[in-house]
This record gives structure tokens, C-alpha cells and sequence, in this order.
């Protein structure tokens, strides 16, 4: 039984997720000799499903090393990726995080007006050695048809850069969006029902557990 895990995401969405339903966690996150970013490069017609789940299981592989190497105490791994992709013309886009300004502008034109999906990957990796639990969750998001002028608004919020999809649906984007099919925290970056899944399968408390 532990009594808190180790989250390895900068991402300020999944740790107040974690915090919203009350699981004690530290940040496993990962320093200048790593090369984080390459972990989510793109293999060619790779869906968006399989390259969800394939970089989250590559994070969680890291953070383990990461773990070992800093000779810390053993606790649980928590690993998320979130991806957007949209299909056009009968094929899949993946839809990653805005290199700049004209990229998020880019993508923004492409969600406009249209539904596209957003797959949120989880990983744990309970003990030392064990098989890591994988779950997906997948949504659907609407975005309004949107102007030159809203657009341009948006990106000078600074909102969208880093997020795939160039939206932060908890955010400004949440004006944008006309409709939701799926769940809302899944969206965010962290799929609660999931978490609370694998959470329990492992021991982990958190605030509903009696």
C-alpha cells in the first residue's frame, strides 16, 4: 500500500485533476539530459489510438529509469499523453502541439466549424519490474465555425500554445466549443473514471474511498 504516487507530467491541468480528487502525489519530471520531446514523434500512418498509447508507455518506460537513476523511493508511476486528431478526406490527422503562432492558426482554421476526437492515454506502473495498466479514453469535441478575428483573439491569449490541438478546452477555447461527447477531464488531459480505475486497482487512496 502507498500512500501517494509519482506523477511524471508538467502539466498543470493533470495536477489539479489529481488534486481535485484528493490523490497525494509527487513530480517525476525530467531534466535537461533527456530528450523528452523526441518521445512523441510521429511514426508514419500511425493512428492516433496506437500513438497515444505507444508515447505514454515510452513516458512511463522513462520515468521509471528516471526513478531508478535518482535512487528515489519506490511509489506508483502515473503517465498521460493527450492527442487530437481529425478526419479529413477519409484520413486521420494528427493534430500535435503549435511549433508557433502561424502553426496554431494552422490548426485552429482546421477544427473550425467541425468534430474531431481527442484520445487521453493513461499509465501506471505499480511496482518495480511489473506490466504497466494502460487505458484510453476518447472524446469528441465540436468547435463552432470560427472567424479570422476569433482566431487571431485566441492566439494572443498565448492559450493554445502547448497544448495539442492549440486549445485548453478548460480554458478561453471553452467558448469556442459547441459540443462535448465524451469526458470533459478526459479532454483536459487526465481521464478521472480511468484514474479512479486504476487507482483503486493498485491501492491508491484517493477521496471517495471510504
Amino acid at each position: 500500500m502507498h500512500s501517494y504516487i509519482y506523477l511524471a507530467s508538467q502539466s498543470p491541468r493533470r495536477q489539479e485533476l489529481l488534486h481535485q480528487i484528493g490523490v497525494k502525489f509527487e513530480l517525476l519530471l525530467a531534466d535537461a539530459s533527456e530528450d523528452a520531446e523526441s518521445l512523441e514523434t510521429h511514426i508514419p500512418n500511425e493512428s492516433a489510438l496506437s500513438y497515444v498509447e505507444r508515447v505514454t508507455l515510452a513516458k512511463l518506460d522513462a520515468a521509471e529509469q528516471r526513478l531508478l537513476k535518482r535512487q528515489l523511493p519506490w511509489a506508483p508511476i502515473l503517465c498521460a499523453d493527450t492527442t487530437v486528431a481529425i478526419v479529413l478526406n477519409d484520413k486521420e490527422i494528427i493534430l500535435g502541439k503549435p511549433e508557433d503562432e502561424t502553426d496554431a492558426k494552422r490548426i485552429l482554421q482546421i477544427l473550425s466549424g467541425k468534430t474531431h476526437q481527442v484520445h487521453t492515454a493513461i499509465a501506471l506502473l505499480a511496482n518495480q519490474g511489473s506490466k504497466p495498466k494502460v487505458l484510453v479514453s476518447s472524446s469528441s469535441v465540436t468547435f463552432k465555425s470560427l472567424s479570422d478575428a476569433e482566431i487571431d483573439a485566441y492566439i494572443a491569449s498565448k492559450e493554445p500554445m502547448g497544448k495539442a490541438g492549440a486549445y485548453g478546452i478548460q480554458g478561453i477555447a471553452g467558448s469556442l466549443i459547441s459540443h462535448i461527447s465524451g469526458s470533459f477531464s478526459s479532454i483536459m488531459g487526465l481521464p478521472l473514471y480511468e484514474t479512479a480505475q486504476l487507482l483503486q486497482e493498485t491501492g491508491i487512496k484517493f477521496s471517495i474511498q471510504n
